[in-house]
């Protein structure tokens, strides 16, 4: 399970020992943090209650490849784009919020969903293209104050670890579990299951920069990232009964972060 966590480890340390031996590059590294908004298979889709409800936190460590601060040698790409990367961690408590809980008329049906919740836990480890379109990185490192917004696409590794639970007992029973959750689903019993396991996720993010000493940086992002997995919540109706759970997990991390040249 985890062999391809750490594959993908040795491979971006390997990448990043041959880039320092072969070219003059500059080091930063700095920490991440802020909220997580967890988009799953727990609440009502675009419904304001779920947004906010099922929010977690998330932090991590990042590390960038700076082609353009100890090379005189000037391109477009020294110039204007980073190699960043990342070994973050996020949990969030998730439940169900939405319209249906509020109106249903089926009070056991109601009373399943209130009862049900879940914990998602989440190591990422990977690496961004940072790209900074209107500034220089020379111009930026060299003017106090400077702002460089800037655009980051990437891929993540992610172990997560996903726990369903209910107060009225144990899941998997008519009594305890609302009737879409019974129904088999990918290869698993039910629609539910506390599990761990390893996926894929593609992120993309707009952010920016702002410099604070000649040594250091703050930077503010939005970030999207998009996993190959629907199970990482723990939830996964049947797509082929229940389409309006189609899309797999996602979520959204609002962070700011402190960035320290280790180079310059």
């Amino acid at each position: 399970m985890f062999k391809h966590l750490y594959f993908t480890i040795f491979a971006l340390f390997g990448i990043t020992t041959i880039a320092n031996a072969q070219s003059n590059l500059a080091q930063e590294v700095g920490i991440i943090f802020g909220p997580v908004a967890f988009q799953s298979d727990f609440g009502e889709r675009h419904n304001f209650d779920t947004n906010v409800g099922n929010t977690g936190f998330g932090v991590g460590i990042v590390h960038f490849i700076n082609f353009s601060a100890n090379n005189n040698r000037e391109s477009f790409f020294t110039e204007h784009f980073k190699v960043r990367s990342e070994l973050s961690f996020n949990t969030t408590t998730l439940n169900h919020f939405g319209g249906y809980i509020e109106t249903a008329k089926n009070k056991l049906a109601v009373a399943q969903l209130k009862a049900m919740s879940g914990k998602s836990t989440l190591l990422n480890l990977g690496a961004q293209l940072e790209f900074s379109p209107f500034m220089k990185i020379h111009d930026f490192e060299n003017t106090a104050g400077g702002f460089s917004p800037y655009f980051s696409v990437g891929f993540l590794a992610t172990y997560y670890t996903s726990k369903v639970s209910s107060t009225m007992g144990e899941l998997g029973l008519p009594s305890t579990t609302f009737p879409k959750y019974l129904t088999p689903s990918d290869g698993h019993q039910y629609g539910f299951a506390s599990e761990s396991g390893v996926a894929l996720a593609a992120t993309a993010g707009v952010g920016f920069h702002l410099k604070l000493t000649q040594m250091s940086d703050v930077m503010f992002e939005t970030r999207f990232q998009a996993f190959s997995s629907d199970w990482i919540d723990g939830l996964n109706p049947n797509k082929d009964l229940y389409e309006e759970n189609k899309a797999n997990d996602w979520q959204v991390w609002f962070n700011v972060g402190y960035i320290y040249y280790l180079e310059f």
